[in-house]
This record gives structure tokens, C-alpha cells and sequence, in this order.
């Protein structure tokens, strides 16, 4: 069992191959990418690791078994087969959730129902001697996805997802989700030692993330997990994987990150989350507005998420936010440009063309994330 596990990293839509490249420099080589997914074979101590670490991931599940299931019965008896006494304690807590997608089981309460019942009969056989299911214990989120026919049955080890990094006290009307963010750092071509700057920085992820990343600081680092109360995943092995993720922090790098707002009130917030995440002095932040930044001298990565749509009120205020980076780029073209945003006329008001596009959802909002390189891109 131990080295037997069946992980299941998923993430959003268009970021597959983003954190398909994090499991890559975390050391693992055997993965499949699916849409919203990563399925890899680990151990427990996979398990703690990746819940520290994925920066780009929405969860670290467990698979417990896959087996198809046409009807109510066979997705009975394919659930009651599973050897449910090595994963859940006999007080265990077992919420179940449920998804069906073309599938002749469309019901997914009575989906829910069915695996619940299944799995206590299976507990009930394997007990020695009875007891009542009050499920008083710790947590174990069950979800039953039924995806053509197939069941799968996964085991939630995250909790809270895994975007929730525990440093964001406040946030702005539409903020980045924390995995976004990182995932854009993550797309670009910054290295530590390079700057870095947000001008539209709303409540600071962007900058937060990027200095998480050039300090090497696990992402979940501050926070807890459901599963750390699990038997399957004893205690000591949490304590290693922190104690790892400890070691491998690198403190002493130098950053040059700046971010900056038009609104003091957002800069005011992203202090408190800098502060909150112990990067009160990796981060310079301003308030300012677009209009006045100037790039320091070497060359740098400038990444934002510029205000739009209902959040900027106006199309004219839109506009003028892409014809100002616009004007960046043609007078520093030694600098790289990364702006996620909406408005499909972004690169027509900026007067530039991106060497790169890329197809990303904030949310549920289809956004473009464009790639200006720098003319000497390294």
C-alpha cells in the first residue's frame, strides 16, 4: 500500500502543462495530463509533499478505485469491492459528493447515496465486532465522479483548496486566484535575479507569489490539510515533508520586485497580505498610477492583470490601460511584457502584436494571457 497510491493533482482549464512542469522539477517523471488533471503513483509521503508544494494545482486527491458502472448496482458492488478499511478509520467521517458526465447514471444523489451505503457495508464486514457509524472521527471528502460509464472514486486530501495559501486576508473586487497567479510567474521568463513588477498589483498575488517562488518557499507552507489527521498519512511523514520544505527555503536571495496601484486602499491591503506571508521586505509597493512607472534599467518582467470590463466601469479606461503598455513596449523593448486580461482588443489599443497568446480562465471569465518577449529574450 504504501508505495501504491494513485494521485490525482487537478488544476484548471489551460494550466495542465504548467503544473505538469512543477511535478517535472519536484522530481517526478511518470505522469499522465488529462483535461483538468494529473494522475501519478506516489506514496503518502507524495502526498504531503505535493499538498506543500504544487503551486498551480486545485487539489492532491487519492485514487481508491475506477471501475465502470452502467447501473446502480455495479456501482454498488464496484465500490463495496474497494478496500475501504486501508484508507478510512472506523469513525471516520465520510461526506460524499458526486459528479456524472455523459453517462447513463445521471442521478448524482442517488449516486451519492449508493456509495455511502457501499462502503458501510464493506466497513461492517471487515469489523470484528459491531459498531455504530456515527462517523465522529476526522474528515474523509469521498467525491464519485461518473465520466462515461466510469466511476471514479477519489479521496480529497487538501481540504480548502490548495489556492487558499493562508496569507490573503483581504482581496479586491476581482482578484487572480492564488494558482493563477503563480501559474502566470510561472509562464514567464523571470529569474530571481531579475525585477520584477506588477503596476495594476490590486491585492498583491501576483508579486506575493512571484517572491514565493524566487525565495523557493513552499506554498503551503502556513497552512494545514484535511488528510494530516489521517492514519494513511501518519504524522511523522508531514513532519518530514516540512522539515524538506524548510531546508530548501532560500532566504538570503536578493529580490527586486515592485508593485505598485492607483488605489492606496489596495496597496494598503496588499501590505497586510505581504506581511501575513512574511515578504513585507522581498516587496516594494507604491501607490501610483500606470501612467507615471518607469522601468529601472536592466532588463525585467513586468506582469499584471490590468482592471476591465465591469471592474474599470468604462471602455475608455481599458483602452488607455493598453495604449500605456503599449507605449512601455515600444520605448523598453529590452523589457519582457505579460498581461492577462479580457479585452480583445488588447493588442489593437497597445499598437503591438504578442509573440505569444494563451487561452486561460480566470474564474470562469475566458481571458487571453499575452506574451510580449523582450527583443534581446534570454
Amino acid at each position: 500500500m504504501e508505495n501504491d497510491l494513485t494521485i490525482l493533482c487537478t488544476t484548471a482549464m489551460g494550466l495542465e502543462s504548467v503544473a505538469t512542469q512543477e511535478l517535472r522539477q519536484l522530481g517526478y517523471t511518470d505522469m499522465t495530463t488529462e483535461n483538468g488533471r494529473i494522475v501519478l503513483r506516489g506514496t503518502a509521503t507524495d502526498v504531503a509533499r505535493l499538498n506543500l508544494w504544487m503551486r498551480t494545482a486545485d487539489r492532491i486527491k487519492i485514487v481508491v478505485g475506477r471501475f465502470k458502472a452502467e447501473t446502480f448496482d455495479e456501482l454498488f458492488e464496484g465500490t463495496k469491492a474497494l478496500p475501504w478499511e486501508a484508507y478510512l478509520p472506523f469513525d471516520a467521517a465520510f461526506p460524499v459528493q458526486g459528479k456524472s458526465v455523459r453517462s447513463v447514471l445521471t442521478s448524482v444523489p442517488d449516486c451519492q447515496s449508493i456509495v455511502k451505503k457501499a462502503i458501510v457495508d464493506r466497513m461492517s464486514a471487515k469489523q470484528i465486532q459491531f459498531m455504530s457509524f456515527d462517523e465522529s472521527g476526522d474528515t474523509f471528502p469521498i467525491e464519485i465522479n461518473v465520466t462515461k460509464d466510469w466511476a471514479e472514486i477519489t479521496l480529497d486530501t487538501s481540504g480548502t483548496g490548495l489556492h487558499k495559501r493562508g496569507y490573503r486576508l483581504d482581496q479586491g473586487e476581482a482578484p487572480l486566484k492564488e494558482t493563477l497567479a503563480a501559474a502566470l510567474v510561472l509562464l514567464t521568463n523571470w529569474k530571481p535575479h531579475m525585477p520584477f513588477i506588477d503596476p495594476m498589483c490590486g491585492s498583491g498575488t501576483l508579486a506575493i507569489e512571484a517572491a514565493m517562488i524566487g525565495l523557493r518557499l513552499a506554498p503551503g507552507f502556513n497552512r494545514s490539510f484535511i488528510s494530516e489527521r489521517w492514519p494513511l498519512i501518519p504524522t511523522d511523514v508531514w513532519e518530514k515533508a516540512r522539515e524538506e520544505a524548510e531546508d530548501l527555503a532560500d532566504y538570503d536571495t536578493r529580490l527586486s520586485i515592485f508593485a505598485s496601484d492607483i488605489d492606496h486602499r489596495m496597496i494598503e491591503t496588499s501590505q497586510e497580505n505581504a506581511l501575513e506571508a512574511g515578504l513585507m521586505s522581498d516587496i516594494e509597493f507604491k501607490q501610483m498610477q500606470l501612467a507615471d512607472l518607469t522601468l529601472p534599467d536592466e532588463n525585467g518582467v513586468l506582469v499584471s492583470n490590468p482592471p476591465y470590463g465591469e471592474r474599470m466601469g468604462d471602455e475608455k479606461g481599458t483602452k488607455a490601460i493598453a495604449e500605456q503598455v503599449g507605449q512601455l513596449i515600444q520605448t523598453r523593448p529590452d523589457w519582457s511584457y505579460y498581461l492577462i486580461t479580457a479585452d480583445k482588443q488588447f493588442e489593437k489599443n497597445a499598437g503591438q502584436k504578442a509573440t505569444k497568446k494563451r487561452k486561460l480562465f480566470n474564474g470562469y471569465l475566458e481571458t487571453q494571457y499575452y506574451q510580449f518577449w523582450a527583443s534581446k529574450h534570454h
